[in-house]
């Protein structure tokens, strides 16, 4: 039987990551799959959880005046989903919805930010990945908006 402890260590965003940080993270994870249409999360909610993605895809949205609701970007398998769990004021910057069956693991937000401060280097180590999606997804954002403001031409 594959354990939680052996999907963590098969997930990208957790490669090279000593086995004792794998064992210490499961202890904050569970299984969690969501239907297509499932809204994970809505914009300027509760940060509290952090995903990582099995199979499936899920968008990122936001609210664009004079558009409304657009999509960032669509993740798929090998993905993280959400990181404002780990930064205060603890509120998401996107909205999230399954865009079909989604497998996931997900993470207590809270027992694995004291999990980071009982253990820097694990912390650390998180920190700096989480950072490279806030990167990614500032990128990824900046895009979308370039495009759909770009004066037609």
């Amino acid at each position: 039987m594959i354990t939680t402890v052996d999907l963590l260590a098969a997930h990208p965003f957790l490669a090279g990551l000593p086995a004792e940080q794998i064992e210490q993270l499961s202890r904050w994870a569970r299984r969690a799959p969501f239907r297509a249409g499932t809204r994970i999360f809505e914009e300027n909610g509760d940060a509290r959880r952090w995903w990582l993605i099995r199979e499936g895809t899920v968008s990122l949205r936001t609210q664009v005046p004079g558009r409304g609701e657009v999509v960032i970007e669509t993740l798929g398998p090998g993905s993280v989903l959400g990181w404002s769990w780990l930064f205060p004021p603890y509120r998401w910057h996107f909205g999230a919805e399954a865009v079909s069956p989604v497998l996931s693991i997900a993470f207590d937000g809270a027992g694995v930010r004291a999990l980071c401060g009982a253990d820097p280097v694990l912390g650390y180590e998180l920190t700096t990945r989480f950072m490279a999606v806030v990167v990614e997804r500032m990128q990824a954002t900046r895009m979308r908006l370039l495009d759909l403001y770009r004066a037609p031409g």
